[in-house]
């Protein structure tokens, strides 16, 4: 049997979906949300037998055990109340029986149907995301999500509740329910009362065994409440021997007459829910009407709603994108009271979904406090939570909640699985939360828009919310300069008044809310879904978690690298003025300019719009492969200083006061799809020069801990070799063969055992160099002959592997002809460049094209690790953590006596993180510091 909980998913629909009017003017934007699922479901989960459960009034016993039971819920919006109604006419139209009985709630005829159905040695799926249906789950019932039609089962009710489902009740009587006025007992949340019951066993046992604990405000409270206690869990528990007003027997599903729900959608101007069940009148006498009806269906009176041409979405989902581009934004709520925000809070629950938005007092999330909340449940319905705001004397900040109580009162939104979190930036987001003292990890699910964009749009356009804006929805957002002012005038967000900033803040949320209704349903069209749900959305809180736990550094070994930095160059800068005959500032540019260009009288040099000679290190390595000594000497002190100020000095202000030090990965940045490391930016310390060396001695295992090094090995030859089919580099790679010793052999002509360390560094170039689209000239500079020798080179090594000429000229094309080119993996990165008229630029953009899918494909494979790693680990019993991802390598913290076994299971779980026709190799290493490690 399937038991629709229809009582519960209207307000879910009502609340998720916007305004909309059938033809003759009547609110459905519930009912239309409330068809589409029941359509669905009849195409998808279908038993043997199905009824629709409604609620059939407020007054049942539990009001007469408690008087204040729901008594603070509002009458339903004016807007649902004819909705209703039409409701059960859908039901009645799909043919399918809708029961009600009164004196009793939907959710007591539920649960004794399933009841029922189980004790007839049968099963029962309860569609609901009903928290207080989760008591009924075991063998035989279970439930079904209705919006993203996931399964919730006996794991899922212990992770919400921390408690088996026989035990919810007791666990629901302890904390109470402020969403129903269910009393509980003061001061007893989720954790405490499932821990209680885990303890005792049950509710009365906890309760008797309250005089004997230890004295505390929580033993007072349970002694105080006891009778509470005992009267919430006569409200909370089901009844499971309702009168069943239809017998089980009569409710098999039953064939669907497609005139009746013809004529009925027909009615209700629903041609998207038509045309997707096939049930239209065949000789077309209605089509003038269902076509009046679009016309006249309208999101706000504003926009008509989806038209039998929109491609298939979720409920309601291409009306609310339609509302996203249609609604007015604003005027929105202030929430100033613990009431008004519970009530926030109940429509969240019942819409099913919320946008979330935080405003700060600094940009680093693990230190930066909450000043304000935001909220938005529809597109223009969105609210904001003032906090830590100041005021002024002209204009005070009024009342506001402590973030401490707006945190109690969100937490079971934020934490409950049923309800979807949307977030701009989710990681960020989640990160202050948990600073604020709410564990990021029980916050879920999430969603994020920066990262949906991003995996369907990467190098196309920026990720900012202000971007997608404007790109995807024609709205220009209220600007944080507008709100705060800028230069000297700029003041702190805490300094903003209340009345300013709630349009603001309130406006990111609803944006981020619009964002995801556009957005979110072109991940199928855009083949982006896979790569957004299996990657970019599991990886976000995996790497909050390692900026969370940072890396511990040495500030011992720090400031010596960093006095001998300074000492070292001193004394360059003195070579430097010799070789430049007088004193000058070496970090000048244009100081450098004028005395190379002007008074040394060097050729090559070009002067940028300003008029000062160009000085950057591409002009400077140019100079010096020509052999000039100055350029190469102020090569190397620039490379020493920007290790100093980037490192050794930044490095010891940014440790924290565990002598920690956190890295933030930027997730929307690149094109490939590969992280971005900054503050500090741990991903481009030079791996094969002393200095660099040196400073990686500096990130340290702290006491009877360990560093373990995992490195891809040659990840993005391996993916050459399988994207472009080279049978030779397959082979080298599958028997264990040193692959440029082996590419020496097969464009050289030499035996393996003839081979010499020159030749073999020759092949070495060029394999990494045609990754990155290497030119004669390139290779020339960088082995030292003559660009028309390394032009033969190039022309062996395509003679040789004429199949890596073929992938070339494939991307190529292909980024000529779609803008973008794919990874292995099915990531679109797109190459804006491709048809510029600057032959110059054009050959960047192709360069590009060949490399993106190697580089994104070796991206993909490591986010592809670093998802399944900390449950690997955890199942494995092994508290290791992940700290760093560096391109290719990832760093982890392990007790010293587990490091052995972390290896081992980092290794097989990065190898068998993607299967290519070549073995993934990954290198692994053990030390006391990082340096040691790799």
């Amino acid at each position: 049997m399937v038991l629709v909980d229809g009582s519960g998913f209207i307000f879910r629909a009502f609340h998720a979906l916007p305004p909309m009017t059938n033809p003759d003017g009547v609110p459905v934007n519930a009912v239309y949300g409330f068809t589409n699922m029941l359509a669905r479901l009849l195409r998808e989960h279908v038993g043997t037998h199905l009824a629709v459960i409604f609620d059939a009034g407020r007054q049942t016993f539990r009001t007469e055990i408690y008087p204040q039971y729901k008594a603070h819920r509002p009458e339903p919006p004016e807007d649902l109340r004819p909705q209703f109604a039409l409701i059960r006419d859908a039901t009645r139209a799909f043919n399918v029986p809708a029961i009600e009985l009164a004196g009793w709630e939907a959710d007591d005829l539920i649960a004794s149907y399933a009841t029922t159905v189980r004790e007839m040695g049968g099963t029962c799926t309860i569609v609901s995301s009903d928290k207080d249906l989760m008591q009924l789950i075991g063998p035989g019932v279970c439930m079904l999500e209705p919006i993203k039609q996931t399964a919730i089962s006996t794991p899922e009710v212990e992770a919400k509740f921390g408690v088996t489902p026989d035990k919810v009740v007791d666990v629901q009587a302890l904390m109470g329910d402020p969403t129903d006025n269910v009393p509980g007992v003061p001061g007893i949340g989720p954790k405490t009362a499932s821990a209680l019951v885990n303890e005792y066993g049950t509710l009365e046992a906890v309760l008797a065994a309250a005089p004997e604990m230890k004295k505390s405000k929580r033993r007072d409270m349970l002694i105080e409440h006891a009778e509470a206690a005992r009267v919430s869990r006569k409200l909370v528990e089901l009844a499971r021997d309702v009168p069943l007003p239809m017998p089980v027997e009569e409710l098999g599903v039953r064939e669907l007459d497609k005139l009746v729900v013809a004529d009925w959608l027909e009615s209700m101007g629903f041609r998207s829910v038509l045309t997707r069940l096939g049930v239209g009148h065949p000789d077309g006498a209605h089509a003038h009407r269902s076509a009046r009806a679009t016309a006249h269906a309208s999101v706000n009176g504003a926009a008509p709603s989806a038209g039998p041409d929109a491609p298939p979405a979720e409920a309601g989902q291409s009306a609310a994108a339609a509302a996203s581009l249609a609604t007015p934004y604003g005027p929105y709520d202030t929430v100033r009271t613990a009431e008004d925000l519970q009530i926030w809070v109940t429509a969240a629950q019942e819409a099913g979904l919320c946008a979330v938005d935080t405003e700060t007092d600094g940009l680093d999330p693990l230190s930066a406090n909450m000043v304000g909340i935001s909220l938005a449940t529809a597109p223009g319905k969105a609210c904001y939570i003032p906090l830590r705001h100041e005021g002024t004397l002209e204009e005070p900040a009024g009342e506001q909640l402590q973030a401490a109580a707006a945190l109690d009162i969100l937490r079971p939104l934020l934490t409950d699985t049923t309800v979807l979190k949307i977030f701009q930036n989710a990681k960020f987001d989640l990160l202050v939360f948990d600073h604020a003292g709410l564990d990021f990890t029980t916050i879920g699910p999430v969603d994020d828009t920066m990262l949906i964009s991003y995996a369907q749009s990467a190098g196309q356009h920026g990720q900012g919310m202000d971007e997608l804006s404007t790109l995807h929805l024609g709205h220009t957002p209220i600007s944080y300069d507008s709100v705060t002012g800028t230069g000297r005038n700029r003041v702190p967000f805490t300094q903003v008044p209340v009345a300013r900033a709630t349009p603001y803040a309130a406006e990111d949320a609803d944006v981020t809310l619009r964002l995801w209704y556009v957005l979110h349903p072109a991940l199928r069209t855009n083949q982006a879904l896979a790569l957004y749900e299996q990657l970019e959305r599991p990886l976000s809180p995996v790497l909050a978690s390692m900026e969370k736990a940072g890396i511990a550094i040495n500030r011992a070994e720090l400031g010596r690298l960093s006095e001998d930095f300074a000492s070292r160059m001193g004394v360059m800068e003195k070579e430097i003025h010799e070789a430049a005959g007088r004193e000058f500032n070496v970090g000048s540019p244009r100081q450098l300019g004028e005395i190379l260009f002007d008074e040394m009288g060097l050729k090559g040099g070009k002067r940028g719009k300003a008029g000062a000679w160009s000085t950057d290190s591409s002009v400077l390595q140019e100079l010096a492969d020509q052999g000039h000594d100055l350029p190469a000497r102020v090569l190397a002190w620039r490379q020493l200083a920007k290790l100093k100020s980037t490192y050794t000095d930044a490095l010891l202000r940014q440790a924290t006061t565990d002598d920690r030090v956190h890295t933030s990965f930027q997730m929307a940045i690149t094109t490939t799809g590969r992280l971005s490391s900054n503050d500090p930016n741990l991903q481009n310390i030079p791996i094969r020069t002393e200095e660099g060396g040196r400073i990686r001695q500096a990130f340290i295992a702290p006491p009877g801990k360990k560093l373990i090094s995992a490195d891809y090995s040659q990840i993005e030859l391996r993916l050459l070799a399988d994207v472009a089919n080279i049978p030779a580099l397959r082979e080298a790679f599958a028997l264990g063969q040193d692959i440029h010793a082996r590419t020496a052999s097969e464009v050289f002509n030499i035996q393996l055992e003839e081979m010499d360390s020159l030749t073999r560094r020759r092949a070495k170039a060029i394999n990494f160099g045609i990754i990155y689209g290497i030119s004669a000239f390139g290779l020339g500079r960088q082995l030292g002959i003559p660009a028309g020798e390394a032009r033969a080179y190039i022309d062996a090594y395509f003679a040789r592997y004429p199949g890596i000429g073929d992938y070339m000229e494939r991307m190529r094309e292909q980024a000529r002809a779609t803008g973008y080119v794919l990874t292995p993996f099915g990531r679109r990165c797109y190459v804006p460049g491709i048809h510029e008229k600057s032959a110059v630029r054009r050959q960047y953009a192709e360069r590009q094209a060949i490399n993106a899918p190697l580089q994104g494909g070796a991206a993909d494979i490591i986010k592809r690790a670093m998802v399944k790693l900390p449950n690997a680990l955890k199942e494995a019993g092994l508290s290791a953590r992940m700290l760093l991802q560096v391109h290719d390598e990832l760093l982890f913290e392990a007790d010293a006596e587990q490091a052995d076994a972390v290896a081992a299971l980092v290794r097989t779980v990065m190898e068998a993180a993607a299967t290519l026709s070549v073995p993934l190799v990954v290198e692994t290493g053990i030390g006391e510091n990082w340096a040691e490690a790799h």
